[in-house]
C-alpha cells in the first residue's frame, strides 16, 4: 500500500492552523481555576480530546470540561462537517472531575473519522463552548491495509516534568508525525509519587525548568491529588495535539499509585499520611479511569484494565495488568506460586484469549519486562525475573505455565512489548539457552522513557534463555531528558507479506535497532 512520509496515504493531520484548531490547542493556564470559580461564560474543553480502544466500528471519545456541561460529539467523514452525525453524551460534573466519555458505534471500518466535541450549558443547550477537534481511523477489515503503531511508557518521572525550554513533551510530536494507527502506552502515565520543583540544576550547570501545579508539589494521596497528576500532563501542547490525532491503548503500572506497590502493602514512607496502599490504589484507579477512554473501566474505577483489542486480521493486542492481582514483592524463590504477577483469573483469561485469537500477530502488552531483573530494595524483586538462572521460581512459574501453553497450543506470532526500565532493549528468548525449555522462541522489545529519568541497564535472568540483541542505556542513574536517552518503539505490519518490522527509536527520530519478523515462524 502507498504511504506518505509519515504514514498512510490520505490520513491527514486534523490540526493545521485553523481558528478552531488554534482554539483546541490553547495552552491551559498552569493552575486551572476550580469549576466553582468559573460559573460565568461557556464551558471550556481546554484539556483537549482523546479516543481510546478503537475497533472496526467504534471508538470511545474523552473530554474534560471546566464546569458542569453536557458532552456532545459530532462526527463526519470530512473535515468540513457539512452533514455531521450527532451523539448525545453524558452530563459531566464533579463526580468524575468534569470528565466524560461518549461511545461512538456503527462507524464504517477502515475509515477516517473526523469529530468535534461540544460542551453545552446544562441549563441552556444553545450555549456551547468552542468545539475541540480530533480525528482517528477505525480498524480496517482488510489485511492489505497493514498496521502501524508506536509504544512507550514513563511520563514526567524522576523530577523531569514539562519544560517549555525543551519543547515540553516533544517526543509526542515526533510520534504524531509517524502517523500511527494507535499508541500503546505501557504504563507509568504519571508519577503520582514524584513531586516536581520549579528548577533542577543539571550536571553541566545548566537549569531544567519545570511547569509546576499545586497538585505536583507533593506525593498524591487524595483523589483530587491523583486527578491533578493526570491533569498536569494535559497542560502539554504536544501531548494534546497527539491525542487529537492518535488513538490510545493505555495500561497502568506502579507510578500511577506509587513506586513498586502491591496490594495489601502498608507504607513506612514518611511523605505519606495515608499508609494503606489499597486506599491509595483505589483513589488512583478512579482517577485513571476518569482520565483515559478505556472501555473495560468505568469512571468510578470499577471494571478491569486487562483486555484484548482486535486490530483486524493482522493484529490482536493483549493488554495486561501486572499490578492489581499480584502477590507481595519478595525475593521470588518460592517453589509454588499460583498468584504471581497476573493472578490466576487473569492468567486463565490470557491463555483462553490467546487460544481463540486468529490474528497473524499477537502482541502481549506487558507493563513490566520478563527477563530483566528489577529489584525492590536490597532483597525483593519487583518484576518477574529474580536473578536465579535456574528452574522457574516465584512469579516465573506463572510465566512458564503461559509459555508452555503457547507452545503446546501451537499459538504463533506472539511478541512481547513493554517499558518500565527507562532504557531500550531487544531480547530473544530461546529454550536452547534456557533452564526451562518447554516453550517456543519469541522476542521481547523494551522502550521508554517518554519524558523521565533514564537509567543504566539491569541484568538479564537466564531462566527463559534471553539474549540481549540490543540495548541503549546511560551509564549513570536518572539522566535528564535534556541529555537524551528518551525512547519509543514503532511496529509496522505489512499487509501483503504479513511481516512485522520492529524499530527501536530515540527522541529525534533515529532508528537504533530494526528487526523483521516473518509470520508463522518461530526461532527467528
Amino acid at each position: 500500500m502507498m504511504r506518505d512520509s509519515g504514514g498512510r496515504m490520505g490520513r491527514r493531520a486534523v490540526l493545521r492552523g485553523s481558528a478552531a484548531a488554534s482554539a483546541a490547542l490553547t495552552l491551559p493556564t498552569m493552575a486551572p481555576a476550580a469549576p466553582a470559580q468559573a460559573l460565568s461564560g461557556r464551558p471550556d474543553a481546554r484539556w483537549g480530546v482523546q479516543v481510546g480502544d478503537v475497533t472496526m466500528s467504534s471508538g470511545l471519545v474523552w473530554v474534560r470540561s471546566d464546569r458542569p456541561a453536557r458532552m456532545i460529539v459530532e462526527t463526519s467523514a470530512t473535515e468540513s462537517f457539512t452533514r455531521p452525525r450527532r451523539w448525545q453524551g453524558p452530563l459531566v460534573g464533579p463526580g468524575t472531575d468534569f470528565t466524560g466519555r461518549t461511545a461512538l458505534r456503527g462507524l464504517p471500518s477502515g475509515s477516517q473519522v473526523h469529530y468535534r466535541v461540544l460542551l453545552a450549558d446544562p441549563d441552556d443547550p444553545r450555549r456551547t463552548g468552542e468545539p475541540v477537534y480530533g480525528t482517528f481511523r477505525t480498524v480496517s477489515e482488510s489485511r492489505r491495509d497493514g498496521v502501524r503503531f508506536v509504544w512507550s511508557g514513563d511520563l514526567a518521572g524522576q523530577g523531569w516534568g514539562i519544560n517549555p525550554d525543551h519543547g515540553g513533551f516533544r517526543i509526542f510530536e515526533e510520534m504524531r508525525r509517524r502517523n500511527p494507527d494507535f499508541f500503546l502506552c505501557s504504563g507509568d502515565n504519571i508519577y503520582a509519587d514524584g513531586p516536581l520543583t520549579e528548577s533542577v540544576t543539571l550536571p553541566d550547570g545548566s537549569t531544567w525548568r519545570n511547569v509546576v501545579t499545586p497538585e505536583k508539589t507533593k506525593v498524591a494521596e487524595s483523589l483530587d491529588e491523583f486527578r491533578g497528576a493526570f491533569r498536569y500532563n494535559l497542560l502539554d501542547t504536544a501531548l494534546r495535539r497527539f491525542h487529537a490525532q492518535v488513538p490510545t491503548i493505555t495500561q497502568w503500572d506502579d507510578h500511577e499509585v506509587l513506586n513498586n506497590w502491591y496490594p495489601g502493602e502498608i507504607l513506612t514512607d514518611a511523605r505519606y499520611t495515608e499508609k494503606n496502599v489499597d486506599v491509595l490504589a483505589a483513589r488512583a484507579r478512579q482517577a485513571f479511569a476518569e482520565y483515559f477512554p478505556i472501555g473495560t473501566l468505568r469512571p468510578d474505577g470499577e471494571g478491569r484494565v486487562y483486555r484484548v483489542l482486535r486490530h483486524g486480521p493482522l493484529l490482536d493486542v493483549f493488554v495486561l495488568d501486572l499490578r492489581t492481582y499480584r502477590n507481595a514483592n519478595s525475593p521470588g524463590r518460592q517453589p509454588e506460586d499460583t498468584q504471581g504477577a497476573l493472578g490466576a483469573e487473569q492468567l486463565a483469561w490470557l491463555k483462553r484469549e490467546l487460544s481463540r485469537s486468529r490474528a497473524v500477530w499477537k502482541v502481549i502488552a506487558s507493563d513490566m519486562p520478563l527477563g530483566l531483573v528489577v529489584p525492590d530494595g536490597s532483597t525483593d524483586i519487583e518484576a518477574v525475573a529474580q536473578g536465579d538462572p535456574g528452574a522457574p521460581l516465584g512469579r516465573e512459574l506463572q510465566v512458564a505455565e503461559l509459555l508452555r501453553h503457547i507452545k503446546h497450543g501451537k499459538i504463533t506470532g506472539t511478541v512481547w512489548l513493554t517499558a518500565d526500565v527507562h532504557s531500550t532493549h531487544a531480547h530473544h528468548y530461546d529454550p536452547s539457552r534456557a533452564a526451562f525449555k518447554d516453550f517456543a522462541p519469541f522476542w521481547e522489545f523494551v522502550s521508554g522513557p517518554l519524558n523521565a529519568g533514564a537509567f543504566p541497564a539491569v541484568n538479564l535472568d537466564g531462566t527463559f534463555g534471553p539474549e540481549r540483541s540490543f540495548v541503549k542505556a546511560p551509564t549513570r542513574a536518572n539522566v535528564s531528558p535534556a541529555e537524551g536517552f528518551q525512547f519509543y518503539g514503532e511496529v509496522d505490519i505489512d499487509g501483503d507479506s504479513g511481516e512485522m518490522t520492529v524499530r527501536l527509536r530515540e527522541d529525534g527520530g533515529q532508528v537504533l535497532f530494526t528487526k523483521v519478523l516473518r509470520p508463522g515462524l518461530v526461532g527467528q
